[in-house]
């Protein structure tokens, strides 16, 4: 009997040296779940690769924006985004989460989710919200499994108004 061998993966904030793989990322991101993200496959495929660039450098360090990957040591399998929302400034807003399909259920969902938390604890935020769309049933399952709470508010989607989605909090 053989057993498969599953790539060790590194879980980690994004370098500006990644911007060609976080584009390649992106755009399966888009065409792998469209409802969850706020912008078209053609959208980020007609953006420059310098703009690209540019936003990968700018989510590399600071403690306004971060994004983290899932490196197994060549196409990246995962991200997840952290922001401040100014309104609540001990609040920081997990965004752009994704796990290749081919990786979910691995535990990198939970391994992306802790970084972003870890980052948000040390800029000295100790809650993290984030959005679901109502109906995307998977999404909402991880998301409990990893200790977020529905808080029963309800937004509707920034790009479809025919959608909605659901508020989930937990302490970073």
């Amino acid at each position: 009997m053989t057993s498969a061998r599953v790539p060790t993966t590194t879980v980690r904030r994004v370098r500006p040296a990644d911007a060609a793989r976080m584009r390649a990322l992106r755009l399966e991101m888009l065409a792998d779940s469209p409802l969850a993200f706020l912008e078209t496959v053609a959208e980020a495929a007609a953006r420059p690769h310098a703009e690209v660039t540019a936003r990968v450098a700018a989510v590399s360090r600071g403690s306004q924006t971060a994004q983290f990957v899932a490196d197994p040591g060549g196409r990246l399998v995962g991200h997840a985004g952290g922001t401040v929302l100014p309104a609540e400034p001990g609040l920081t807003v997990v965004y752009a989460v994704y796990v290749t399909p081919a990786r979910r259920g691995s535990g990198l969902l939970g391994a992306l989710v802790d970084e972003v938390a870890a980052w948000s604890r040390a800029c000295g935020r100790p809650e993290l919200l984030l959005e679901v769309v109502v109906g995307n049933d998977r999404a909402y399952r991880a998301y409990q499994k990893l200790g977020f709470v529905d808080t029963g508010v309800r937004v509707p989607h920034p790009r479809i108004p025919t959608l909605t989605e659901l508020q989930m909090r937990r302490p970073a």
